[in-house]
């Protein structure tokens, strides 16, 4: 009697004598965003073929373990062939079954898509999207790890968890960066988040090759305060300033006048002095390795190439702009000189 038993990814094809017939075991009709899929029988019988092919790797899994991984090509299944399949054995000889999970395995490269919203080493909320490349090294650790404790076998669970495990660290990088290396050099921090991401997720078996921000975006009312971040201002300093102009606009709420902005400013003086000098952003005229340093004025908005002193627009983003009374370049809605602490209204 001949069994003639074809499904997706199945073929039984053999004579029956007694017991169990040979089958073959192969993944069909995979598609290139497959990551792993799963042979729906796990009584499989001495002298079954497994075909793996140059994309795939087929994993033998059992009882939480990984027994053995076969590599591409036609693999007749006994002990003698394969070596591992001794601990997976049931039946008597002439009768023999193996009893396993086979999972395939797809090692080719594959895309992941992330989106959402983190907040930088300074508070700054940030949304980004992008997307990240990665493939499976190592199908062994990846079964173990990931699909076999949860039985994830579909595309979307995997993906969905990939995903997820991709932008719980991905949040963590972001939450010790600066803006400062984000809103500027965008490219570079992908390779950064690339570096730091890459352990992580050798632990479950898998290689990301690659990250790529394709937007990032930040609340218009964090502009400034980038600004001020990009010519040097100290975080500390910036909360100290934003402190002191919230103070002065409660006063004015109570008292009238401009007696109210009076009052703020004598209440906390300290608020409204120049911020200290930065490594980073010398301050006007200051002495670094024997040389005199000038200042470097830059466009609030797009903080690009260094603009010509007195322009009323950025050459490059077309912003309007203006200076403060010493010569710096301000946000058109800052009251204060982020680089000497002038009154600018």
């Amino acid at each position: 009697m001949v069994i003639d038993k074809i499904g997706k990814g199945i073929g039984f094809i053999g004579r029956k004598t007694s017991g169990f017939a040979p089958i073959v075991v192969e993944w069909r009709n995979a598609t290139p965003q497959d990551i792993v899929w799963k042979f729906p029988e796990e009584v499989i019988p001495w002298g079954s073929t497994v075909i793996v092919k140059e994309w795939e790797r087929a994993v033998f899994y059992r009882d939480g373990k990984v027994y053995g991984v076969l590599d591409p090509g036609r693999h007749v299944l006994d002990t003698q062939n394969i070596p591992f399949l001794k601990g997976l054995m049931e039946g008597l000889y002439g009768e023999s079954i193996f009893k396993a999970m086979v999972i395939f395995v797809n090692i080719n490269r594959l895309q992941g898509r992330f989106g959402g919203q983190s907040q930088t080493v300074e508070i700054i909320p940030v949304k980004f999207y992008g997307s990240y490349y990665y493939r499976v090294a190592d199908p062994a650790l990846f079964v173990n790890k990931v699909v076999g404790p949860d039985n994830r076998f579909t595309t979307e669970e995997l993906d969905s968890y990939i995903r997820g495990y991709f932008m719980s660290k991905l949040i963590g990088f972001l939450a010790q960066t600066s803006i400062r290396d984000i809103y500027q050099r965008i490219d570079e921090a992908g390779k950064r988040a690339l570096f730091v991401l890459r352990k992580p997720f050798e632990e479950i078996g898998l290689m990301l090759e690659d990250v790529v921000f394709e937007g990032l975006d930040i609340p218009p009312e964090y502009r400034e305060r980038i600004f001020w971040l990009l010519q040097g201002t100290t975080a500390s300093y910036l909360v100290q300033q934003e402190t002191a102009r919230k103070f002065a606009e409660a006063i004015e709420k109570t008292q009238a006048g401009g007696a109210a902005v009076g009052a703020g400013i004598v209440a906390i003086p300290y608020a409204f002095q120049p911020p200290p000098p930065s490594a980073q952003q010398p301050t006007p005229g200051a002495a670094v390795g024997g040389v005199t340093t000038g200042y470097v004025a830059r466009c609030p908005y797009c903080g690009g190439t260094p603009i010509p002193q007195g322009a009323k627009f950025c050459p490059y983003c077309g912003h309007q702009i203006r200076w403060c009374r010493n010569g710096h370049v301000v946000p058109l809605e800052a009251r204060f000189c982020p680089v000497c602490g002038v009154s600018v209204e």
